[in-house]
């Protein structure tokens, strides 16, 4: 299931492998797709949207339903 998010606060390439790092860590199969300058992250996973979007939150990112 495709999955996006609006993610505040990423703003290098560090930030990007932050965010894809966790994550992988939620489902190493994720396919996941990141957009800095429009804050946006798709996620192709099965993992419910909740625990996707916690995984980037607590990296300390702010995640909203895009």
């Amino acid at each position: 299931m495709n999955q996006t998010f609006n993610v505040q606060g990423m703003t290098c390439g560090h930030c990007e492998r932050t965010v894809a790092k966790a994550l992988k860590q939620v489902d190493p199969q994720a396919e996941v797709r990141i957009d800095r300058e429009q804050g946006r992250v798709e996620v192709e996973s099965t993992w419910p949207r909740d625990t996707l979007a916690r995984a980037i939150a607590n990296e300390g990112y702010s995640v909203a339903a895009a």
